[in-house]
């Protein structure tokens, strides 16, 4: 076996080439947490270091500390000559916004985008990736409306996004956005982007770039055969060792190790290796983001092996009899940021999501009964409410994909209005106090029941736990030829 001096590239999108081992840069918000800061120049020169070994490609966000600021320089000191990638290509620094929920005008997304731009000292960012809290507050849409506007214009040069889940995907795709990619987090451990996101990927042209392959370090030779450790001092640990315990535990978590060490020992590259290769054999993804603690533990000689083996039969044998052990992580790629239990990497922080601000509120009628108004022109013409709460009972009424500008959402794509329109009945019911988990009945009216798969699946998605009554039928034809309407019915528990 003969080591490459080089990693693997791969083309994500037209004009942008990509190290198939990206640098994520997340750890500069954990190395300041505690209120020093990095120096900008120092910050550069172990990126340097980086980029010269071939992993130029880099990824951040704007909320990673001083990272934006840090890459740039690193940026300024290329374009001087003071840095050189074995390609001669510049670097390539990837970013992510990730606003606070509220209006989605032009103004704001292109401050947004244009701080990104400023801190990197760029004319066009190579890849801004965009994370948004809670899908039923819509104003995502309108985001992406002025983000594809800029992408035009020249400020950003591909879109992506960042732990968006497959039906929010879908509806992108059906609005026709110009998404090239999806940051997610995929591991050997955490395996939910193998099933229907990367389906949805490959037939739509939408890559996966991987974070969290290595569990926050947790997938590595230091932890074979070691006891469960309780006192944790980084926050990916603290996060990652949350999703060992959703798998099985500790113990179990072992057996994979393991194996792993197995496969490590007969390709005489580390577990690490192993554990990312797998990540990377997978068809829909790009790269994987392995994350680099500057100036502490940096590990490019290592790294760099991910390309000198391949997995072969015997190999995923091994690791499959191990995974087979192993609780398969619930839900979809995103879940952790808006559902219990993993959410932040900080710590469980569920209360967060009761804070976020909501996108309707409810109207007191009498002392029995509530209304939910979301200032469609037609709720005054036709005299009714959105939602109507009397007592403990909550009614939604039949409700399509229109957005707040009165323009129809994902036009011809049952199952994407679906997903919009579900966001919208849980927007409704929440200023009423209920959740998806309170729903007990869905009537869903189709133009064409052909689609019925599609938009099925959709709410199985979203009431998987909740298992409400459910109708749904064929109509001739729905108002504005709309592909789906949905209403629904809550109850509150009682007290």
């Amino acid at each position: 076996m003969t080591t490459p001096s080089l990693p693997d590239r791969t083309i994500l999108a037209p004009g942008l080439e990509i190290s198939r081992a990206l640098t994520g840069l997340w750890q500069i918000a954990d190395i300041e947490r505690h209120g020093e800061t990095i120096d900008p120049e120092t910050g550069a020169g172990w990126l340097s270091a980086y980029a010269q070994a071939g992993f130029e490609t880099f990824d951040m966000a704007d909320h990673y500390g001083s990272a934006e600021i840090v890459a740039g320089r690193l940026l300024a000191n290329f374009r001087a000559g003071d840095v050189a990638t074995p390609s001669g290509r510049t670097p390539v620094c990837m970013t992510k916004w990730c606003p606070p929920l509220g209006t989605m005008d032009r103004a704001t997304v292109e401050a947004g985008v244009r701080q990104c731009a400023d801190r990197l000292g760029v004319k066009t960012v190579d890849l801004l990736q965009f994370h948004w809290w809670t899908f039923e507050h819509p104003a995502w849409l309108d985001a992406f409306g002025h983000l594809r506007d800029l992408k035009n214009e020249g400020l950003i040069g591909q879109l992506g996004v960042t732990n968006f889940d497959t039906d929010h995907l879908r509806v992108l795709v059906g609005q026709s956005v110009p998404v090239v990619s999806n940051q997610i987090s995929f591991s050997v451990l955490d395996r939910r982007a193998a099933g229907e996101m990367s389906t949805f990927c490959l037939h739509n042209n939408v890559r996966l770039l991987a974070y969290g392959t290595l569990l926050g370090g947790f997938l590595s030779d230091r932890w074979v055969g070691t006891a469960e450790p309780h006192d944790i001092a980084d926050w990916s640990k603290m996060k990652y060792k949350r999703f060992i315990d959703a798998a099985g535990g500790w113990d179990v978590f072992q057996g994979l190790l393991a194996a792993l060490a197995a496969v490590a020992q007969k390709h005489n590259v580390s577990v690490s290796n192993v554990a990312t290769r797998w990540v990377l054999e997978q068809p829909a993804v790009a790269g994987v983001i392995v994350g680099a603690r500057l100036g502490e533990n940096e590990h490019r000689d290592d790294n760099v092996r991910l390309f000198s083996f391949v997995l072969d039969d015997a190999d995923h044998a091994r690791i499959d009899r191990a995974l087979a052990d192993l609780t398969a992580i619930p839900g979809d790629c995103g879940d952790e940021y808006r559902r219990p239990p993993f959410l932040t990497a900080s710590g469980d922080l569920s209360h967060h999501l009761s804070e976020m601000p909501g996108i309707f509120s409810a109207t007191a009628v009498d002392t029995l009964t509530s209304r939910v108004d979301t200032g469609s022109i037609w709720e005054d013409i036709c005299g009714f409410s959105r939602a109507v709460r009397v007592g403990d009972r909550i009614l939604v009424s039949g409700t399509t994909a229109t957005h707040t500008d009165g323009s129809m959402v994902a036009p011809g794509n049952a199952a994407a209005q679906a997903v919009y329109i579900l966001d919208k009945i849980l927007a409704s019911l929440a200023p009423l106090g209920a959740t998806r988990d309170d729903v007990i009945r869905t009537r869903v009216y189709m133009r064409n029941c052909d689609d019925w798969e599609g938009v099925s699946r959709v709410h199985g998605h979203y009431f998987a736990d909740a298992r409400p009554a459910n109708t749904l039928l064929e109509v001739s034809r729905l108002v504005g030829d709309y592909e789906v309407e949905i209403e629904a019915e809550a109850r509150l528990p009682r007290t």
